[in-house]
């Protein structure tokens, strides 16, 4: 088992252990899929562990959706969507 899941500073940091286990599971089907790391990955292959730094390195967050956000880009705009009454 990777050390930094046995500390409490991850858990609090992240808001629990059930948003924990989300996030590390929505963040490693996107590493898996190709999307790139966040962190410095040259010292391991471990996807596991690259999720754990990023985490740990406030990288990716989850948002009130939970949804795998990345620290520093935008928000998409909450709202109903937009319609043209043109297209009716």
């Amino acid at each position: 088992m990777i050390d930094e899941l046995r500390e409490d500073e991850i858990v609090k940091k992240v808001g629990g252990r059930f948003k924990l286990s989300t996030l590390i599971q929505k963040r490693l089907v996107a590493l898996v899929k190709g999307a790139p790391s966040l962190v410095d990955s040259s010292s391991t292959e471990d996807k596991m562990k690259i999720v754990i730094q990023e985490i740990l390195q406030d990288k990716i967050y989850l948002d009130a959706s939970m949804n795998v956000r990345i620290t520093g880009e935008p928000v998409p705009a909450a709202g109903p969507p937009q319609m043209s009454f043109d297209d009716l």
